[in-house]
C-alpha cells in the first residue's frame, strides 16, 4: 500500500518510513503543509498519516481542505492530549487518533485497520487477492501462497509481486521497477532488481511446474501464463 506521512519531526517521519517500509508499504515523507497537502491531493495515496501541528498549514486545516475532494483513510497524531482536540481531529475528518509518544506497534494496527476497512468495500478501486493461475497474493493478510503452498516473502519481494500482479500481462522496465518498489531514482551500475527478482523467482516459480515471470529480453520482465 501507498502511504503518505506529513510530519515536521523529522526523525519521526523517517523512523515511520523505515518501520512501515519493512511492514511492505511504500511510504513518502513530506515535513510542512503545503506540500502535504499537494502530494495528498496528487499522490494516489491509499493512506495519510498526518501530524496536526505542522509548518505552513497545520493538520485541522490541510484536513479540511482534503477532505472536500479526497475520502483516502487518515490517522491523525498529536501531541495534544485534550478531549477536544482529539474531538476536533475526528469532526475534522480524521478516521482515527493516535497521541504522541506512540508505540509503532499500536500505530502499525491502526494503519491496517484502516487499510483493511478502506480496501475491504465492495466498492474499493482494487481487489484486495490479487491472482494469476495458482498463485494469490492477499494484500489486506499480507499472504502469498501458490498451489496452496505458503510462500514466505520478505517486505520488499512482496511489493515487488503486487507490483507485477496489479500490471500482470504488461511489461516492466528495471527503470520502473525500480522506481515503484524501491522509490529511487534507477542507477545503471546497480543489480538490485535482478537480485530481487531472482529470489522472488526461487521462491514463487522454481518449485513448481510453470514457470509464471518471464524476462523479455533488453525490455524487462512480465507475469503471464504462457505455454510450457
Amino acid at each position: 500500500m501507498k502511504i503518505l506521512v506529513i510530519e515536521d519531526e523529522i526523525k519521526l517521519a523517517e523512523y515511520l518510513k523505515k518501520g512501515l517500509g519493512e511492514a511492505g508499504h511504500n511510504v513518502d515523507i513530506v515535513h510542512n503543509g503545503v506540500d502535504g497537502l499537494h502530494m495528498a491531493l496528487e499522490g494516489g495515496y491509499d493512506l495519510l498519516i498526518l501530524d496536526g501541528m505542522l509548518p505552513g498549514i497545520d493538520g485541522f486545516t490541510l484536513l479540511t481542505a482534503f477532505r472536500k475532494t479526497k475520502q483516502t483513510p487518515v490517522l491523525m497524531l498529536t501531541a495534544r492530549v485534550s478531549v477536544e482536540d482529539r474531538v476536533r481531529g475526528l469532526q475534522t475528518g480524521a478516521d482515527d487518533y493516535l497521541v504522541k509518544p506512540f508505540a509503532f506497534s499500536e500505530l502499525s494496527a491502526r494503519v491496517q485497520v484502516l487499510l483493511r476497512r478502506a480496501h475491504g468495500a465492495k466498492d474499493a478501486g482494487e481487489p484486495t487477492v490479487l491472482g494469476i493461475a495458482n498463485l494469490e497474493l492477499d494484500l489486506i493478510r499480507r499472504k502469498a501462497t501458490r498451489g496452496g503452498q505458503r510462500l514466505e516473502l520478505t517486505a520488499k519481494e512482496f511489493l515487488l509481486l503486487a507490483l507485477f500482479l496489479r500490471r500482470k500481462g504488461e511489461v516492466l522496465s528495471r527503470t520502473e521497477i525500480a522506481e515503484q518498489v524501491w522509490d529511487m531514482n534507477f542507477d545503471s551500475d546497480t543489480n538490485v532488481v535482478e537480485v530481487a527478482i531472482r529470489r522472488l523467482r526461487t521462491k514463487m516459480d522454481l518449485p513448481f511446474d510453470k514457470t509464471l515471470l518471464h524476462t523479455v529480453r533488453g525490455m524487462g520482465y512480465v507475469m503471464e501464463e504462457r505455454e510450457q
